[in-house]
């Protein structure tokens, strides 16, 4: 009796974006993870500066079974991103893009696999660039009636800040009108970014324009949201078409809030399963799977709240953004939420391999019934 074919993972990592070197820490660990009897994984590294290259000295660390480094490398020969795509067997390859922010998270990548028409992990090009974009993001939750904190948002570029409604402001003015509407402190962010970077809590007017400036430098659409006070709670989602919900994990951020070093340099507490009654816990899984849902978010997503307890005076579950390729590192929130709901590290990569070999097939019967 021959044993199956394994199946090929096209593991990308890397990339263009300010998170290049999460990328390559979360695709160290699920590159380990991976049943090497079921699997075969190729290590595909982006640059920084969009070069495709093959990872050859981490390939033959993971092929001789090696430890690998705590985080690979992009460095290598040079691959033809449309070759490496165009020459894949789509019944028996799978890409699996651990990529994060732009040019990776954002739809790009995954509108070039679609169009070579290879299986890949992940939302789609629609879900992948709406919930890159914050702005659009928060206006699809808006339209869906979804709960969430005030914003505003606008184009920032050399000190002016043109408004949705076309006015131009100087950056000065936009922040007063801000502070006017939602008061202080003020969180200023880029639209379309991850891991909080370029993001900012602005205490008086000076602090807003800077941060304002400070948002600009990686994304000229800027976000500005009001403080909220409450708790920092996050679910995780697995599916495609009737996706699940995970148990509930809050953070308990060592500074200001949870910034970038706490995120990746464990500077923040995660406490799993999150204190929460069945009922707050029953709403916040509804609320999460609704909100990827109304994204057109498929294959997994971590939607991240805020919670103000009602006993108080407070909104109940505020969502505060969707993430659509969360991290894989070991101190990650996505794979610790689903390990608590009993699904393990590896068995959660299986799944997710599972559901876009299935969203391909689906895909393509549509496709074929339409010809």
């Amino acid at each position: 009796m021959t044993s199956p074919e394994r199946i090929r993972l096209l593991v990308l990592f890397g990339g263009q974006s300010p998170e290049h070197e999460v990328s390559c820490v979360s695709a160290r660990h699920l590159a380990a993870a991976v049943d090497p009897t079921r699997f075969l994984v190729e290590l595909i590294g982006i640059t920084r500066d969009g070069q495709w290259v093959r990872a050859e000295t981490n390939q033959q660390q993971l092929d001789r079974g090696e430890e690998l480094p705590s985080q690979l490398s992009p460095t290598g020969p040079t691959l033809d991103p449309y070759q490496v795509l165009a020459s894949a067997d789509p019944e028996h390859t799978v890409v699996v893009p651990v990529l994060h922010g732009p040019r990776g998270e954002d739809g790009t990548l995954q509108g070039f696999v679609e169009l070579l028409g290879v299986p890949y992990v992940g939302a789609g090009v629609l879900g992948s660039a709406m919930c890159m974009d914050k702005v659009a993001c928060k206006d699809q939750l808006r339209a869906h009636h979804l709960p969430q904190c005030r914003y505003r948002w606008g184009v920032a570029d050399e000190g002016r800040f043109r408004q949705p409604d076309g006015t131009v402001v100087d950056v000065i003015d936009e922040a007063t009108q801000a502070i006017a509407e939602f008061g202080l402190p003020l969180f200023v962010k880029p639209a379309n970014m991850g891991s909080s970077i370029g993001v900012s809590r602005a205490t008086d007017h000076d602090s807003v324009v800077q941060a304002i400036t400070q948002a600009a430098r990686f994304d000229r659409l800027v976000l500005i949201e009001e403080a909220v006070v409450g708790r920092e709670i996050e679910v995780a989602v697995l599916g495609n078409e009737n996706p699940d919900a995970s148990q509930a994990g809050e953070i308990i951020s060592g500074a200001d809030f949870y910034d970038y070093d706490d995120k990746y340099q464990d500077g923040a507490q995660l406490v799993i399963p999150a204190e929460l009654a069945d009922a707050e816990l029953a709403e916040a899984k509804a609320l999460a799977v609704a909100a990827a849902s109304a994204c057109r978010v498929e294959g997994l997503a971590r939607v991240d709240f805020f919670y103000e307890d009602p006993s108080r005076g407070g909104r109940g579950w505020l969502i505060n953004e969707i993430n659509t390729m969360p991290g894989f590192t070991p101190i990650s929130m996505y794979p610790k939420l689903w390990q608590a709901s009993g699904l393990g590290y590896t068995e959660l990569i299986e799944r997710l391999i599972e559901l876009a070999q299935a969203r391909y097939r689906r895909d393509q019967a549509q496709r074929n019934a339409t010809r």
